[in-house]
């Protein structure tokens, strides 16, 4: 079985659900993260215990209602036996919003990040990525 290679990184183009969300939004938001992540992974991969960081970026649409750290938990729990065996490996989180309007500079972005610069709001951008990979940030 092969090891997971990272970086690991997808785009969703949707709203993030808050950790305050309703059960059975926040169950359907894991599923469909979840999902997004197994998309770009191969079928059979082996989780190791290596530290991992995660980056999310969201591209909300408007100013963004709700504080930024609460989309950040239902995230790392929908990609807990999916990119990584436990959401106590993640030793670096990296969440920050882009309000219309924003500034920001990406002077080597990847092609996932490429495609949610491009892409229409609302975009949620995730890498994870393992302690030799992580020092190249997105």
């Amino acid at each position: 079985m092969p090891e997971l290679t990272f970086p690991i990184e997808f785009v969703m183009n949707a709203t993030p659900r808050s950790s305050q969300a309703s059960a059975s939004s926040l169950q359907r938001w894991r599923t469909a993260v979840a999902e997004a992540a197994k998309a770009v992974l191969p079928d059979w991969v082996w989780l190791d215990d290596r530290a991992i960081a995660v980056t999310v970026f969201y591209f909300p649409p408007a100013a963004m209602q709700g504080d930024i750290d609460n989309i950040v938990k239902p995230i790392l729990d929908s990609l807990r036996a999916v990119a990584y065996p436990d959401d106590r490996m993640v030793d670096r989180i990296w969440a920050q919003k882009f309000e219309p309007g924003t500034l920001a500079a990406f002077p080597n972005p990847s092609p996932a990040l490429a495609a949610a610069l491009e892409a229409p709001a609302p975009v949620l951008y995730i890498r994870i990525d393992d302690g030799i990979s992580r020092g190249d940030l997105p």
